[in-house]
């Protein structure tokens, strides 16, 4: 199905010439005792006041003669069109909000996740005709890719490169938004935003889960601090090395180097040692 436009003129036109009609009908049949005229004008009458119909803004009216798609319309106003039976559809930009789904991310991990879908109908044949309730159709499309989504990305990672679901939460919606319009076009609705709402491992792994992120905020920490102390022991190196404040061995470079490193690395505060003897 594909929507067109479907006849119709303006209803207050249609009503003027059916009262212009109606009044003729009355003079012939006065002038010449012939009660068709009457007859044929409340039968005309009764086509066109079947024909009526307002469409409110925003709003379209699908058009449908003895079980044929006769066209949509999308001007809002008062109409006379095709005496038929008429559905209305609302153009108007909607929201959904999906359940809280439970599903396994790409590490197996149960997570829980949800979805809100901004949408709106751009074709109404399509969404009347080509399924059976649109609304639960885009209920049903936007979980599903939702799921499919979900499984394809990890939780979170420490990989910078890969994509996680809480790392790129941006990206993640905008696939999501892709997937979902794919799988929407058949229903004539166009997928205006997807994002997610609700992230969060399942609870009965979360204070496992808890732990290891701060276990591995406290190792990549670590190896920040680790990573400064070389460069910070580096540079006292050479400043002593370019001054020559003092001539050091090998070892006493490996016993400074292990002091400073002590020094730097160590969460608590060290305790100094004064040497007031001859190093050798």
């Amino acid at each position: 199905m594909k929507e067109q436009a479907a006849w119709k003129i303006n209803g207050f036109i249609g009503l003027l010439l059916l009262l212009v009609i109606l009044i003729f009908a009355a003079y012939f049949s006065i002038v010449q005792y012939n009660p068709l005229y009457l007859i044929f004008a409340a039968i005309l009458a009764i086509f066109v006041l079947t024909g009526l119909t307002i469409v409110q803004p925003n709003d379209s009216v699908a058009v449908i003669f003895f079980g044929k798609y006769m066209g949509t319309i999308r001007e809002d106003g008062f109409f006379i069109t095709i005496p038929s039976i008429r559905k209305r559809v609302s153009l108007r930009v909607r929201n959904f909000n999906s359940d809280t789904l439970k599903v396994n991310d790409v590490d197996g991990n149960p997570i829980e996740i949800a979805a809100v879908v901004v949408f709106k109908v751009t074709d109404t044949a399509k969404a009347l005709f080509d399924v059976e309730n649109y609304p639960e159709f885009v209920r049903i499309q936007s979980e599903t890719a939702l799921r499919h989504v979900a499984t394809k990305y990890p939780y979170d990672t420490d990989n910078e490169k890969a994509w996680s679901l809480r790392g790129n939460a941006e990206e993640i919606a905008e696939e999501l938004a892709r997937e979902l319009q794919v799988r929407l076009n058949v229903s004539g609705v166009e997928v205006l935003e997807a994002r997610l709402t609700h992230l969060a491992y399942a609870p009965e792994i979360a204070s496992a889960m808890l732990q290891r992120q701060q276990a591995t905020a406290v190792v990549a920490a670590r190896q920040k601090i680790v990573e400064g102390a070389v460069g910070m022991v580096e540079a006292a190196l050479e400043q002593l090395d370019q001054r020559q404040v003092v001539q050091l061995s090998e070892d006493m470079k490996a016993q400074m180097v292990s002091n400073l490193m002590v020094a730097i690395v160590s969460e608590k505060g060290t305790q100094p040692v004064m040497n007031a003897g001859t190093l050798k």
